[in-house]
């Protein structure tokens, strides 16, 4: 084995003018930036092998923006192998929309197939003036924007390379929560309310443990933390402002405790079904979030944490996590190691795409039919989340005509003890459990929305359930697919440690 070398760097991705934030149905456009943006990057090579880890303040990395950075890479001085970088988004739904494409998208959006079936005299009407008001920025330009300030990053945290130090260790915060409530007649519903008698538990669990990994530079001081949680960055999910959410908070605190040249490197770990809110005790946002899924009526003040939805309890949480990196460095670290067995695996795995029947379709076209006969005037946004159901199955049906599976990219890296095991979806939490209490490493990494977005990946109890994230259109894979991604990552998990 020979010696590691281990590169930091980060970079800005903050729009520079107001933008379209992502990760909601309701047009959002920022008023201001809460806390920059940025994309942090971790080089760890020595002479046979390489991995370039990249989190990026995002809601996602879509195949065409990694694809894109690849391209930029390609033929590149530097001896960078595009394969070996890996991007993957912490899901903060307060950064800037840009142009989405997965690995297997069908030509039309959403938006798009409504477009196409309002009658003359209806328009679709943008609530905000997206798309030419100068004071936005367009969405393309924020797309290059990515794009070059993601390779630079990744060309910077290459030539920051020298010889370090490592060692992984282990934290819990209490953070991430199922958002799925399940009812006596055998549904579910995510963000559903809990105060009625039809409610009967939550449809899966959580997981409180942060994977965590300390890099130390030649004279052994701290230089960076990646740290892998199983939970999307989603407090002030509805606001109208620009921030990387509670991960922005950990970065300030851990800066202020160990010095601001400390690199954080955040993961999210399988969370499909996890978020900040306690659907048990219930605290309302301090102000409206535009979300018919989030309204409550005649809510009872609980004695609990602040709201999940607002500054304050974005805050608590950073503090907690920030709280247990700290606590851990300072008394629970184990001796550092310079050399240990470092393996790179990227493949793709092609899973089955989860599909429609015929008899889904006409009954989403009948839907779709009467809503737009019955709507008054023109539509909007809102219409858009009303139908994106039977929209999907409309566009599922498209895709599912010319193709039987999808390519999946996924990354199995070995460090020493450790592993990393990649996948491009929100995976519900059951999958990463199973590579992680089935994993012959130490300690399982498990990165969601990793080297593309595909959408959700539910269980067969959340298929059954149904509602949002576990719908068909939901996601381009289902529990079979999931089933296959667990049993292929332990095979080359399990293969690297034999």
């Amino acid at each position: 084995m020979s010696k590691l070398l281990f590169g930091w760097a980060e970079i800005d991705i903050t729009p520079k003018k107001n933008v379209a934030l992502a990760g909601q149905f309701a047009e959002r456009i920022s008023e201001y930036v809460e806390k920059p943006l940025s994309a942090t990057a971790l080089t760890v090579k020595n002479e046979k092998e390489q991995c370039i880890f990249v989190s990026c303040d995002l809601v996602g990395v879509p195949a065409n923006l990694v694809d894109a950075v690849r391209e930029k890479l390609s033929g590149n001085e530097y001896g960078i192998d595009p394969m070996k970088v890996i991007l993957n988004a912490i899901h903060t739904h307060t950064g800037p929309v840009f142009p989405r494409l997965g690995r297997s998208d069908s030509s039309c959006s959403a938006k798009k197939i409504l477009q196409s079936l309002l009658p003359p005299g209806k328009k679709y009407v943008e609530k905000e003036n997206i798309s030419s008001n100068p004071d936005i920025e367009n969405q393309e330009e924020t797309f290059d924007f990515l794009v070059e300030n993601i390779t630079d990053v990744i060309i910077a945290s290459w030539k920051n390379t020298s010889e370090g130090y490592f060692t992984n260790s282990f934290g819990r915060a209490a953070v991430g929560m199922c958002r799925r409530a399940v009812y006596n007649d055998g549904s579910a519903q995510m963000w559903g309310n809990t105060d009625t008698a039809m409610f009967t538990e939550l449809e899966g669990g959580n997981d409180s443990g942060i994977e965590l990994l300390y890099i130390f530079d030649k004279n052994k001081k701290l230089s960076g933390i990646i740290a892998n949680l199983a939970c999307p960055a989603q407090c002030v999910q509805h606001r109208l402002f620009v921030s990387p959410d509670f991960w922005g908070e950990v970065k300030v605190l851990l800066r202020k405790h160990f010095g601001e040249d400390i690199y954080l490197l955040p993961q999210c770990s399988a969370a499909g079904d996890q978020c900040p809110v306690d659907l048990i005790r219930w605290v309302e946002p301090e102000s409206p979030v535009n979300d018919p899924n989030i309204e409550r009526e005649n809510v009872i003040k609980r004695k609990a944490d602040p709201s999940m939805f607002d500054i304050g309890g974005m805050k608590r949480v950073g503090k907690r996590i920030a709280n247990e990196i700290i606590e851990v460095f300072e008394n629970y670290l184990e001796s550092l190691c310079e050399e240990g067995e470092f393996l790179h695996d990227a493949m793709i795995m092609k899973l089955p795409l989860r599909r429609v029947t015929h008899t889904d379709v006409a009954y989403a076209q009948k839907a779709i039919k009467e809503y737009i006969d019955n709507k008054e005037g023109d539509v909007d946004y809102n219409d858009v989340a009303k139908l994106q159901v039977h929209m999907g199955a409309l566009r599922r049906m498209e895709l599912q005509e010319t193709q039987n599976v999808l390519d999946t990219e996924v990354h199995v890296v070995r460090l020493g003890n450790i592993v990393f095991a990649t996948n491009p979806f929100e995976l519900f939490l059951d999958y990463g459990n199973q590579m992680k209490a089935r994993s012959r490493a130490e300690q399982t990494f498990v990165v969601q929305l990793a080297s593309g977005i595909e959408g959700y990946l539910p269980t067969k109890k959340a298929e059954s359930g149904g509602h949002y994230s576990a719908f068909v259109p939901s996601g381009l894979v289902g529990h079979e697919g999931g089933d296959l991604l667990v049993r292929q990552t332990l095979e080359t998990i399990n293969k690297q440690f034999a």
